[in-house]
């Protein structure tokens, strides 16, 4: 199980890059003008939501479960902690419906909403450390 759970964290950590890098890319997208810089944000955008983000995701979720199942841990922490992660697959969905819109040229929001939006993640990644290790 020490195995799955050094996954579980790697898995995390991926995801947890994604979910803090791509609102940055939003805010530096939201900001260009010309033509060739938005498309690289574009290339740059799809391949981490799909080859970073999403994968580190279900892994992360996966690997969750597992260790869920195997050590059959419970209580309130856990609880909180579940709450946690749907919010961030939340986020995580809201992201790739705003990666659609760049996509397509529908952004609107301004590259201050954004810099706001990149820190939902971090204050989700405290309280769910918190909540993991010292299990209020």
């Amino acid at each position: 199980m020490l195995w799955i759970k050094a996954l579980h964290i790697i898995f995390m950590v991926t995801w947890f890059a994604g979910l803090f890098y791509l609102p940055r890319l939003f805010v530096y997208h939201a900001m260009s003008n010309d033509q060739l810089s938005i498309e690289r944000f574009k290339v740059m955008e799809r391949k981490l939501f799909y080859g970073i983000m999403t994968p580190g995701a279900v892994l992360t979720i996966v690997s969750g479960v597992w260790l869920w199942l195997s050590y059959g841990f419970s209580g309130g922490w856990l609880h909180a902690k579940l709450a946690l992660v749907v919010l961030l697959v939340a986020y995580h969905i809201y992201c790739g419906k705003l990666l659609a819109d760049f996509k397509h040229g529908h952004n609107q929001h301004g590259h201050v909403y954004y810099r706001w939006f990149n820190e939902i993640p971090v204050v989700v990644l405290i309280a769910v450390v918190i909540l993991v290790v010292v299990k209020p």
